[in-house]
């Protein structure tokens, strides 16, 4: 059996917070010399108006391993919208994949040669906010990254709990338009 990681795929979606702090991960997890390699290199490469890609960092300089590319799924337009996305939550999302390493998810002697690609959700609600809770919107992104990824490395939900649940789960804007509410 191959120790290699191909691609694995995850997301999280944790809530609860103030306003506007939702997080929404979703995570590409691969070898740097497979596909995920691949589509990060071509995705930084092919900058796009209004999703710009940008590593995760904990600070300007200071990259995390495994690399990581942020991609946003909102278009980006204003000033604002950027300096959050590309401080609070980039830094965020960066302490996510250190955490994802430090619990033994991503196994740390393969850090240098897998490769991330997140696609990263912050409401557009933090344009109009007159105040945003940074604190709890980096606690709720750290925390999503870091379950996305977990969910990525052991492959959840299975295909078993899938089959045994589909029935029992709607999805929530689903109901809601049953519901007349959209």
């Amino acid at each position: 059996m191959s120790n290699r990681i191909v691609l694995r795929a995850g997301e999280a979606l944790v809530a609860g917070g103030p306003p506007n702090t939702a997080a929404e991960p979703e995570v590409i997890i691969g070898e740097l010399d497979g596909p995920v390699g691949t589509a990060l290199a071509t995705l930084t490469g092919d900058q796009v108006v209004g999703h710009s890609r940008v590593f995760a960092l904990l600070n300007t300089d200071i990259m995390v391993r495994p690399v990581t590319l942020c991609v946003s799924k909102v278009s980006v337009t204003e000033s604002k919208y950027t300096s959050i996305l590309m401080g609070t939550v980039q830094f965020a999302i960066a302490n996510g994949v250190l955490d994802a390493v430090r619990a033994g998810y991503i196994p740390k002697e393969k850090a240098n040669d897998l490769g991330i690609i997140c696609s990263v959700w912050l409401s557009p609600g933090v344009i109009e906010a007159e105040t945003v809770d940074h604190k709890a919107l980096f606690d709720i992104q750290r925390k999503g990254m870091t379950e996305a990824i977990r969910k990525a490395m052991t492959n959840e939900p299975s295909i078993d709990w899938l089959l045994e649940n589909q029935d029992k789960i709607i999805h929530k804007y689903y109901q809601m338009g049953l519901d007349g509410k959209i």
